[in-house]
């Protein structure tokens, strides 16, 4: 069964020492989704945008990619199986005339920091917002 895609934009990002709590979604409905939080000053350096003495593990694939001449089209939140949410990266290469698009199964977080580095689209499906518990921003 196919879920429609809708875009979804950062609303906030929280961080303890032990994680990172990231919250996303629509004006109507907000879901977080928790990660280490190492991701979570990775996210935090690219909106600030604050100088980095020497690049980052999501800085060194970018550039991998761009050297590549690859580009980081979107990002689609496509699965939630109890609290744990899946992602998939969507990269697109032109080879001899020829469009490639590339579709990567990766971890959210990772996923969002390359949105936010490659300044791309991050969607999720109907399904995944719907079935997401409604995150509370306090």
């Amino acid at each position: 069964m196919l879920s429609e895609l809708i875009q979804i934009k950062f609303h906030k990002i929280m961080q303890t020492r032990a994680y990172t709590i990231i919250i996303l979604g629509t004006d109507e409905k907000k879901f977080a989704i928790y990660t280490e939080p190492t991701i979570g000053r990775i996210l935090q350096l690219h909106l600030t945008s604050t100088d980095k003495p020497r690049p980052l593990t999501h800085d060194l694939l970018t550039m991998v990619l761009q050297g590549l001449k690859v580009s980081v089209k979107q990002v689609v939140i496509n699965d939630i199986q109890d609290t744990t949410y899946f992602a998939r990266l969507f990269v697109e290469q032109e080879i001899n005339g020829m469009t490639h698009i590339v579709e990567i199964d990766a971890r959210p977080s990772d996923c969002i920091a390359m949105a936010l580095i490659n300044n791309a689209p991050v969607y999720c499906t109907s399904a995944v917002l719907e079935n997401s518990l409604q995150a509370t921003e306090n």
